[in-house]
């Protein structure tokens, strides 16, 4: 029997940076069953209005057994699944890489994740280090549904003494165990995997038709900005119900009194709640996406608060036919979301200091770098012809 007031082992601190190895598999916690009705809180806190995940009928004309689920509730999903174990010590989340959409997920479906440690760097200040993951999302049939790599900033539990030897032998460690791994600029067109599938001319006017949109694959231009219309305040209460949705317990995002202390001095918007509601704004200029291919690459360069307005832009990087479909293609695409400035106001995600320096326009907040799919015209012109 423990004495009243006595910690015990049972105590979850999460992992601090001296926990990670490289190669280290972390199986992560509670599996969770996916309901319509989690899509339907998802679409009431973003305002989602992609076709393929709002309409039965649709999502059946273009192959699905019924409504996917949104590739970003997905993702938000998965994500949450590795907090406990990866960041729940994190200072910041720092950035995304190489992630796959492979598998739709259908409401029933029960997901589970998995981490695999591929890179580790300590700070030069000796109180954090920077830990690369990849995770992989599966569901009940052991098909894999997600991949992504994304690297943390994380506390030290220890940090390093000022004591000479003591340094030295920390250093040595850290050299021996400390890796950065090479990541991929974007996935190629071969290896993106497209589930929605347009079988007829007539598939394709129906899709224009219940979205409200003739714009195609075959109408978009590299180098074409897309400044989208709408701004999105978030509420304080709407985020964090978000963010509970999700089952993302990172302190951050609740925790006011431990957030007083810090720049902000308030809770923070979980980054990809963040990245779900751009997305959602993206809609407009955009609506006959038909699902997220890849995640390239994602910076969150600046914290959200509650009052904080959202607005995006959208940038057309490339475009590409994809091996094998000719009712497909696919669209990378940089989304720069920005706080409390309508991108009518921004010329550009990275802007020129008044000292001569290049960096992050003030308003900026996420830059994100991902890949869609998008139907084909049958002739292969576009609208204008």
């Amino acid at each position: 029997m423990t004495s009243k007031g006595t910690s015990t082992a049972k105590h979850r601190a999460g992992r601090f940076f001296e926990d990670f190895r490289l190669g280290q598999v972390i199986r992560h916690g509670t599996p969770r069953t996916i309901t319509d009705g989690d899509a339907a809180v998802y679409t009431a806190l973003t305002g989602s209005r992609h076709v393929t995940h709002s309409s039965a009928v649709v999502a059946r004309e273009l192959g699905f057994e019924s409504r996917p689920i949104d590739d970003l509730l997905l993702f938000n999903m998965a994500f949450g699944k590795t907090v406990p174990d990866i960041s729940l010590n994190a200072i910041a989340n720092l950035g995304y890489a190489e992630a796959r959409f492979l598998n739709p997920v259908f409401a029933g479906n029960t997901l589970h994740c998995e981490s695999v440690v591929i890179g580790l760097r300590e700070n030069s200040n000796g109180r954090s280090g920077i830990v690369y993951v990849r995770s992989t999302c599966y569901r009940e049939d052991s098909h894999a549904v997600l991949s992504w790599v994304r690297w943390v900033m994380v506390h030290k539990a220890v940090h390093k003494t000022a004591q000479k030897t003591a340094h030295a032998a920390d250093s040595t460690t850290s050299a021996r165990d400390q890796h950065v791994p090479d990541l991929l600029d974007h996935i190629a067109p071969n290896l993106l995997v497209a589930c929605a599938r347009l079988l007829s001319a007539e598939a394709l006017e129906n899709l224009r038709e219940a979205t409200g949109s003739a714009d195609v694959w075959d109408d978009y231009a590299i180098g074409e900005r897309i400044d989208h219309p709408s701004g999105a305040t978030i509420e304080e209460a709407e985020h964090m119900m978000a963010t509970r949705l999700y089952q993302n317990n990172a302190r951050p995002h609740f925790d006011a009194l431990a957030m007083q202390h810090t720049p902000t001095g308030r809770r923070l918007v979980y980054g990809g709640h963040t990245m779900s509601v751009c997305r959602s704004l993206a809609y407009d200029g955009l609506e006959n996406v038909l699902g997220v291919l890849a995640i390239n690459g994602g910076t969150h360069v600046a914290p959200t608060v509650g009052g904080d307005t959202l607005y995006a832009y959208s940038e057309v990087l490339d475009k590409w036919k994809l091996p094998g479909r000719a009712d497909v293609g696919a669209l990378r695409l940089r989304l720069v979301g920005l706080k409390n400035l309508a991108p009518t106001e921004v010329p550009g995600a990275r802007t020129r200091h008044e000292d001569g320096t290049t960096g992050w326009h003030p308003a900026v907040v996420l830059d994100l770098d991902y890949t869609v799919a998008m139907p084909r015209r049958p002739n292969g012109r576009t609208r204008a012809e």
